[in-house]
C-alpha cells in the first residue's frame, strides 16, 4: 500500500480514473452532462467511464472497474450508489472521489464534501486522500433475500482487516457498509417508499412513508451486547452509525466516519408518539449533541438481538436479519475529501 502522499501524487500526476455515475439516481440522469463537463473543465480526465442504467449490474460492473487497476475511482450517485462501491474499495490502494447525486448523501455530508456538483469537482481536484473508517455486518440471511449472488464479491474483511478473507458470493447477509446499519420502521420505509415519489419530493418522500407507517407499526425489544455489558431496550428503531449522518442530518456534532467508532443509539421507546418526538430532536438538535450523552453507546464491536427477529437495513438495502453482529474497520477506506478534513 503506498502512503496517502505517494497515492496522492500518483493521481494528481494522471494517475489511472475511472468514472462511474448511477444515471438512474435523483440527480444522476439529468446532471450526467454537466459533471462530464465540469470534470473536463477541471482537468480531470478518465481511461473508462461507466454510465449505469442498470443499478442491479453494479456488482459485477466494479469486477470491470478493479479490473483496469486504477489509482482513483470516481463515484456519482446517491448512498446507495457508493456504498456499493465502498464494499469494493475497502482495504485496496485505490482512491474514491465522491460527486453526490442522491437523495439524502449522508455518506457525502460525513466527509465534509460539498453537495453542488461545481463544489465536489473541487474537491476531486484540489482535495487530499484520507483513511477514514467503515463498518462491517454479519447476520442471518433475511426473509425473501436473493441467494444467486447479491452479496459483494469483493473481499469482505473480516474484523481482521485482512482482505483475504473473504465472504462467500452467495451470503447475502455478509457485508461492508459506509455510513449505517438500521432495524425497525426506517425498515419498513425503505421497502414502501414509492420510487416515484423519493424521484419528485426527495427527502420528504420517506418522511411521509413514515408517517403513513408509523400507526400500525410494532416495537420490538433489543438486546445489545458490547463488551461484557449486555443492554434492553424497546423501541420503533435502532441504528448502528459509522458515518456522522443519518436521513440527511447530523447525528452527533463530534461523530465522524474518521473516529473509530460506532455510535449505537435509538429514537424513542416503545411508544409511538415518544418516536416521532426523539426524531424530531434528531433532526433539530442533532449538531449540537454529543456522542458522550447517554442516548448513544459507543465500542467498535456490538452484538444485536431482537425479539421478533427483524430484517436489517445496511446503507439502503436490506442485507441481513437478526442476531447481528457489527465491527469497525479502521481506516480501511481510502476517499478524496477537503483540505479541511480532519484526518486522524
Amino acid at each position: 500500500m503506498r502512503s496517502k502522499p505517494e497515492l496522492q501524487s500518483a493521481i494528481r500526476a494522471g494517475g489511472r480514473a475511472v468514472l462511474v455515475i448511477n444515471a438512474r439516481s435523483r440527480r444522476g440522469r439529468r446532471l450526467y452532462g454537466t459533471a462530464r463537463r465540469l470534470l473536463a473543465e477541471a482537468g480531470l480526465e478518465f481511461a473508462e467511464v461507466f454510465p449505469v442504467v442498470e443499478p442491479d449490474r453494479l456488482n459485477e460492473l466494479f469486477d470491470d472497474v478493479l479490473a483496469l487497476e486504477p489509482d482513483l475511482v470516481v463515484v456519482g450517485g446517491g448512498d446507495g450508489t457508493v456504498a456499493e462501491a465502498v464494499g469494493h474499495l475497502t482495504h485496496r490502494d485505490i482512491a474514491l472521489g465522491v460527486l453526490p447525486l442522491g437523495t439524502t448523501n449522508n455518506f457525502a455530508r460525513s466527509l465534509e464534501l460539498p453537495l453542488d456538483l461545481p463544489g465536489a469537482v473541487a474537491v476531486l481536484r484540489d482535495g487530499k486522500v484520507a483513511d477514514v473508517d467503515v463498518g462491517w455486518f454479519e447476520g442471518t440471511t433475511p426473509e425473501n433475500a436473493d441467494k444467486t449472488g447479491d452479496a459483494d464479491k469483493t473481499g469482505n474483511a473480516e474484523a481482521t482487516g485482512n482482505a483475504g478473507d473473504a465472504a462467500p458470493p452467495d451470503d447475502p447477509a455478509r457485508h461492508i457498509f459506509a455510513n449505517m446499519v438500521s432495524l425497525g420502521l426506517s425498515v419498513h420505509v425503505a421497502e414502501r417508499v414509492p420510487h416515484e415519489l423519493k424521484r419528485v419530493l426527495g427527502q420528504a418522500a420517506y418522511a411521509l412513508t413514515a408517517a403513513r407507517l408509523l400507526p400500525r407499526h410494532e416495537a420490538f425489544k433489543a438486546t445489545i451486547r458490547i463488551g461484557g455489558e449486555t443492554y434492553e431496550m424497546d423501541t420503533h428503531q435502532l441504528n448502528v452509525a459509522n458515518g456522522a449522518h443519518h436521513s440527511g442530518r447530523r447525528i452527533a456534532r463530534d461523530a465522524s466516519p474518521d473516529d473509530r467508532l460506532l455510535a449505537v443509539y435509538r429514537l424513542g421507546d416503545r411508544r409511538r408518539l415518544r418516536l416521532a418526538s426523539a426524531t424530531a430532536r434528531h433532526v433539530l438538535t442533532g449538531k449540537w449533541r454529543s456522542l458522550d450523552e447517554d442516548a448513544f453507546l459507543t465500542t467498535d464491536h456490538v452484538r444485536i438481538e431482537t425479539d421478533p427477529p427483524l430484517n436489517v437495513d445496511v446503507d439502503g438495502e436490506i442485507r441481513g436479519r437478526t442476531p447481528v453482529t457489527v465491527r469497525l474497520l479502521g481506516n480501511a477506506l481510502r476517499v478524496v475529501v477537503p483540505q479541511s478534513f480532519v484526518d486522524t
